[in-house]
């Protein structure tokens, strides 16, 4: 190891140190430019084949090994894109050699997963080298079949798209993570690529990604919550008789020559020397990949997600406490909220950190994605966060069951909340209820008319209906 490659090391211990201190709120004194974590970026070694000192100059066989090298997946099985000349309809699916053979395939009769003469090729140099050329389209599967990964990509494909992958890519830089964003090959997306030294497993690749997003969201921008379904790969382990979800490999020649599957800078133009952008790039280790969780999250679950509840804790059937914390940044010293059918804030007096911890107050874990996920199903149409509060276009709007946790919300941040109350109080009629009720119903009736919201929770023919 050279003396440079050892003081990248040095500073990325000392980065993991600061983030440990900062993590656990410990005065530190350290010169200003190590106070913001930076990413590491150690000079070319020439003793290193895969560090080629002139990457400008790489020959077709030093690009596909580049290319191999960073987007590493199965290798006992790839996806080919198909396009259907008759509906226009267009996919991926395993490549097979027997697929279409007389006698062999019974397409569509028998699905290729339950096929017995299932054949399934395996990705070669050639095919790289074919899909650089353009002769096809082919896509990798991240998740390894021991529930680890080579890399993590994070796919942006909603309108505003650019500004969300801008987000993203700052607070990878603010937190060290070192990416590179690529517009998808339609030109109507973008994602970003993190890659890793070594293999680590896709659930701790996920806790980064899902940490990073999270951080945009509290800082810079507030995506939405779908984007931690936007993940490759997108589940933990590997789901029975599958492959996992597939992304798309970049650098195809057709797309190339619209501008599109490229590699480009924080201002969308693409890099001029696309291999020489991506021997640049360097693989994150996993201290650096915790170092980044760990700042982040500030030792806080990276969904950040209220009323969340660790999936390994050794108590799942113990809820853990929402902890509202003092918010970054300046906020209104009064607030507007107008009680209706929801609680509603004007979007134009929120501050990033606040309208972020609004809509996450109203969010919670899918519990069927998880009960999928510990059974090896597919997750792929199971949402890992549900939100409840709705985005409109100058208000955010929560359901009326968070609205004294929002006023708690303000009160800790200093903020005076301004309630109007807007509800409609509706017709009165006169009804008599001609029914008796039982001692424990009563009761229940009771405690109710003590409160405007909140909600009756008793067992199975206990008479809810009537209460």
């Amino acid at each position: 190891m050279n003396d440079s490659a050892k003081l990248g090391d040095l500073r990325a211990e000392n980065a993991r140190l600061i983030a440990l201190l900062e993590a656990h709120r410990i005065d530190w004194k350290a010169p200003p430019d190590l106070v913001q974590i930076k990413p590491i970026i150690r000079e070319s070694d020439p003793s290193d084949p895969s560090d080629p000192s002139d990457p400008s100059d790489l020959s077709p066989d030093e690009k596909v090994a580049l290319f191999m090298r960073l987007f590493r997946g199965r290798s006992d099985v790839y996806p080919v894109r198909w396009e259907s000349k008759k509906t226009g309809k267009s996919g991926y699916s395993p490549v097979c050699l027997n697929e279409w053979r007389v006698g062999v395939c019974d397409k569509p009769r028998i699905k290729c997963s339950d096929c017995s003469n299932r054949l399934l090729r395996s990705l070669t140099d050639v095919i790289i080298y074919e899909h650089l050329a353009g002769k096809h389209t082919i896509g990798v599967y991240p998740l390894l079949s021991d529930d680890t990964c080579h890399f993590l990509a994070v796919d942006f494909d909603e309108a505003d798209w650019r500004e969300d992958a801008r987000a993203f890519m700052q607070s990878c830089s603010e937190l060290g993570v070192p990416a590179a964003l690529e517009v998808s090959r339609s030109g109507n997306g973008a994602h970003a690529w993190i890659f890793f030294t070594s293999t680590v497993l896709a659930r701790d690749a996920r806790k980064l990604g899902t940490a990073i997003i999270s951080h945009t969201c509290a800082r810079t921008r507030q995506l939405k919550l779908a984007s931690y379904d936007r993940l490759f790969p997108n589940q933990d382990t590997m789901p029975k008789g599958g492959f996992g979800n597939l992304i798309a490999l970049p650098l195809q020649k057709k797309p190339r020559e619209q501008g599109f599957s490229e590699f480009v800078d924080d201002q969308f133009v693409p890099y001029a020397d696309q291999w020489g952008y991506l021997a640049s790039v360097r693989p994150m280790s996993r201290e650096d990949m915790d170092c980044a969780i760990l700042l982040a999250t500030g030792n806080s679950h990276p969904l950040d997600v209220a009323f969340i509840a660790e999936e390994d804790q050794k108590e799942p059937w113990k809820r853990s406490p929402l902890i509202l914390k003092k918010l970054p940044g300046k906020m209104p010293k009064s607030l507007k909220v107008t009680l209706a059918n929801m609680v509603y804030f004007e979007k134009s007096k929120l501050p990033p950190p606040l309208a972020n911890r609004l809509i996450r107050l109203a969010a919670f874990q899918n519990p069927e994605f998880y009960k999928a996920q510990a059974m090896r199903l597919p997750v792929w149409d199971e949402p890992r966060v549900i939100g409840c509060a709705d985005n409109y276009p100058k208000h955010i709007a929560l359901p009326r069951g968070c609205l004294s946790t929002a006023q708690e919300l303000l009160r800790d941040n200093g903020i005076r909340c301004n309630l109007i109350d807007e509800r409609v109080d509706g017709e009165h009629f006169n009804f008599q209820f001609l029914g008796t009720l039982r001692n424990d119903q009563e009761a229940a009736v009771v405690e109710m008319l003590k409160y405007d919201i909140g909600t009756l929770c008793a067992p199975t023919a206990f008479g809810k209906t009537v209460v």
